[in-house]
C-alpha cells in the first residue's frame, strides 16, 4: 500500500522538491532568532553597541522577509501538489472503477463510491501535501534547536529534553485508538451518503407513497449512528489534545525551574536561560505539528485503505491475451448449453441453448425472473458464463475484446438513462462525431422529430437529471435513435414497452421495426402484443429453452407460450 501511495509523488517530485526545499529553509531560519537575541542580551546591550543591535535588526528583518517567501510558496505550491495528486488519484480511481463488471455494482452503493471519489480523496492529499512537510519543519525544526541548545548548555538541555519522549509516546499510542475511530467514521459517512442518495434518487416514490416520515426515520438511524462515532471520536481527541496540553505546559515548567536552579548554583547565564526559553517556544509548535499530523495520518491512512481496498480489485471480465475483435458477417447468435449462477450461488440458466439467424428477431419470454435479461446480458459480456459457450458468427465471445463486442450491440432499455444534459450530447453518445442532419435523421427514423421541433431550444433543450423532463416514451425514442447513430449489427431491445401507453408503445414499434432491419435483434417484452411478429420466439423456464418457434406454431402447439398468451387474455 505504501508503494502505492508513493507512487503518485513520482510525476510531481519537482514540485516536491521546491516544497520541501521550503520547509527545510523556514525550519532553519526559525533557530535563527534566539540566537541572535543571545547575543543581544549577551554582548551588544551591555556593550553599548547601537550599529550591532540596528544591524542585528536588520537581519532579523530579512529573515522575517525570507521566511514569508517560504511560507508563500509553502503554502501555494504545497497545496497544489496535493491537487494534482489528488486529480490523479481521482482519475486513476474513475478509470478503474469503469473496469469493473456488473456483478460488482451489483454489491455496492453508490453513495459509498461517492464518498471515496470525493472525501477520501481530499483527506489523503491533504496528508500527501501536509504529512511529508509537517514532518521535515517539525524534525529538523526540533533537531536543529536542540543542537544549538546542547552546545550553549548540555546539563540544561538534558533537562529540558525529559519531557519530550513521554510526549511522543503519549500521542503514539493514543494515535492507535484516534486511528480505529476515525475509520469507523469514514465508514459511516459512506453509509449516510448512501441512505441520503438513495432518498433523492427516489423522491417521487417517496412523495407518491407519502413515505417522508418513514424516510426520514430511517436516515435518522444512520445519521445518528454518525454522531455516535463522531462523538467517540471526538472524546478520545479530547483526550489526546487535553494531555498534551498538558505535557507541553510540564515541558516549559522542566525548562523554566531547571534554568532558575542552575543560575543559583552560577551554572547558567540569565541570557541563555532566555534563549532556551525562546528555543522552547520554537520547539513546542513542531510538536503541535507532530500532534496534528498523527491525527490528520490516521485519518489519510484509512482513507487510502479505503481507495486501495478498490484499486486492488480485479475486474472478473477481462480480455483474454491475443483477443481478437469481433468480425460480424450474417451476424447469427448461438448459445450452447450455458450455465450460469450470480455470486451468491443463485442458478439462474442451467444448459441453454437458442440459435437465432443472423438478421432475424428473436424474442424472450417468460414469467418475471426466469433469466430473460440475464441471457441478454450474457452476449456482451456484462456477466461472464459459468459453463458453455456463446458465439457471433461462430465466433466465441470469450475470445473476443469486450469493447469490439459492444460496440457492435446496441441497446434499448426500459429504464433508458440519459445523461443530465442536452438532447444533442445524449444523442452523441451513439455517435460522437454525428452531424445535424444525422442527429435529425435518427430523430426522424425514431418518431421523435416532430416532438424536438416544438421545443424551443431543439436540440439543445436540457433533459435534466436522468432525464426527468421526458416522459417515458420520449425517453425510450430516444435511446432508439441513440442506436439508429450507433448503427450497430446486433440489437437487445429489452423490456422497452412493458409500462408504455399505446400511443407510445406504437410510435416506438415502428421506430424498432425502422431500426432492426438488416439487423439480428433480441427482444425481451412483458406485452406479448410487441414480439407477435418475431421470427423466433423462445419461452424460457427453469433457466433453459423450454419452447420455440413463431407465434402462430407456439399458440397452435397449446404449450407455455399459449399459456403466457392465454394469461394476458390476448386472444
Amino acid at each position: 500500500m505504501l508503494r502505492r501511495f508513493l507512487s503518485y509523488y513520482v510525476p510531481q517530485k519537482k514540485l516536491f522538491v521546491v516544497d520541501m526545499s521550503a520547509a527545510l529553509i523556514s525550519s532553519g531560519l526559525s533557530v535563527v532568532f534566539p540566537m541572535l537575541t543571545r547575543e543581544l542580551l549577551k554582548t551588544y546591550i551591555p556593550g553599548r553597541d547601537l550599529t550591532a543591535i540596528l544591524a542585528t535588526a536588520g537581519i532579523m528583518l530579512g529573515i522575517y522577509l525570507l521566511d514569508m517567501l517560504m511560507t508563500y510558496i509553502r503554502i501555494r505550491w504545497g497545496h497544489i501538489l496535493g491537487v494534482r495528486m489528488e486529480t490523479r488519484m481521482r482519475a486513476d480511481l474513475f478509470d478503474h472503477i469503469q473496469k469493473l463488471s456488473f456483478g460488482w455494482f451489483d454489491k455496492v452503493k453508490t453513495g459509498h463510491l461517492m464518498s471515496r471519489i470525493t472525501n477520501d480523496l481530499f483527506e489523503i492529499t491533504e496528508v500527501a501535501h501536509h504529512g511529508p512537510e509537517d514532518l521535515v519543519i517539525s524534525l529538523v525544526t526540533i533537531i536543529s534547536a536542540y543542537a544549538v541548545m546542547f552546545a550553549y548548555n548540555p546539563l540544561l538541555a538534558l533537562i529540558s529534553i525529559i519531557p519530550l519522549p513521554v510526549m511522543l509516546f503519549y500521542g503514539i499510542r493514543y494515535g492507535r485508538r484516534m486511528k480505529e475511530k476515525f475509520r469507523a467514521v469514514r465508514r459511516t459517512v459512506a453509509d449516510v451518503n448512501a441512505s441520503v442518495e438513495n432518498s433523492l434518487m427516489g423522491i417521487r416514490e417517496v412523495k407518491s407513497f407519502t413515505r417522508e416520515k418513514w424516510q426520514s426515520h430511517k436516515f435518522k438511524e444512520v445519521n445518528d449512528l454518525l454522531k455516535e462515532g463522531k462523538t467517540q471520536q471526538y472524546t478520545v481527541m479530547g483526550g489526546f489534545h487535553s494531555m498534551m496540553g498538558f505535557l507541553r505546559n510540564v515541558y516549559y515548567l522542566f525548562t523554566v525551574v531547571g534554568g532558575a536552579v542552575l543560575i543559583f548554583q552560577g551554572k547558567v547565564e540569565s541570557y541563555d536561560l532566555v534563549a532556551f526559553i525562546l528555543y522552547v517556544g520554537i520547539v513546542l509548535p513542531p510538536i503541535d505539528r507532530l500532534i496534528n499530523f498523527t491525527e490528520q495520518a490516521q485519518l489519510g491512512i484509512a482513507s487510502f485503505e479505503r481507495f486501495a481496498e478498490i484499486m486492488t480489485v480485479q475486474p472478473d471480465i477481462v480480455d483474454k491475451e491475443g483477443a481478437k475483435d469481433l468480425k460480424i458477417s450474417s451476424g447469427e447468435i448461438r448459445y450452447e448449453n450455458v450455465d450460469f449462477s450470480y455470486e451468491d450461488g443463485e442458478e439462474v440458466l442451467r444448459g441453454l441453448n437458442l440459435t437465432i439467424p443472423g438478421g432475424t428477431t428473436a424474442a424472450l419470454v417468460g414469467e418475471s425472473g426466469v433469466g430473460k435479461t440475464t441471457v441478454a446480458s450474457l452476449l456482451p459480456r456484462f456477466y461472464e458464463t459459468t459453463s458453455g459457450r456463446i458465439l457471433i458468427d461462430g465466433q466465441d465471445v470469450k475470445d473476443l475484446s469486450q469493447t469490439s463486442i459492444r460496440h457492435n450491440i446496441g441497446f434499448v432499455q426500459q429504464n433508458v438513462y440519459l445523461f443530465d444534459a442536452s438532447i444533442r450530447e445524449n444523442l452523441l453518445y451513439g455517435k460522437s462525431d454525428a452531424t445535424d442532419a444525422e442527429l435529425h435523421a435518427a430523430l426522424e427514423a425514431a418518431n421523435l422529430s416532430q416532438f424536438i421541433s416544438q421545443l424551443p431550444q431543439g436540440l439543445d433543450t436540457l433533459v435534466g437529471e436522468r432525464g426527468v423532463r421526458l416522459s417515458g416514451g420520449q425517453k425510450q425514442r430516444l435511446s432508439i435513435a441513440r442506436v439508429f447513430l450507433k448503427d450497430p449489427a446486433i440489437l437487445i431491445f429489452d423490456e422497452a414497452t412493458s409500462s408504455l401507453d399505446t400511443e407510445s408503445e406504437a410510435l416506438i414499434q415502428g421506430a424498432f421495426k425502422r431500426l432492426s432491419r438488416g439487423r439480428t435483434s433480441i427482444v425481451i417484452a412483458h406485452r406479448l402484443t410487441t414480439i407477435k411478429d418475431a421470427d423466433t420466439i423462445f419461452v424460457i423456464e427453469d433457466g433453459h429453452v423450454a419452447e420455440s418457434g413463431n407465434h402462430h406454431d407456439l399458440l397452435e402447439k397449446g404449450g407455455a407460450y399459449a399459456r403466457l398468451v392465454h394469461a394476458q387474455d390476448f386472444l
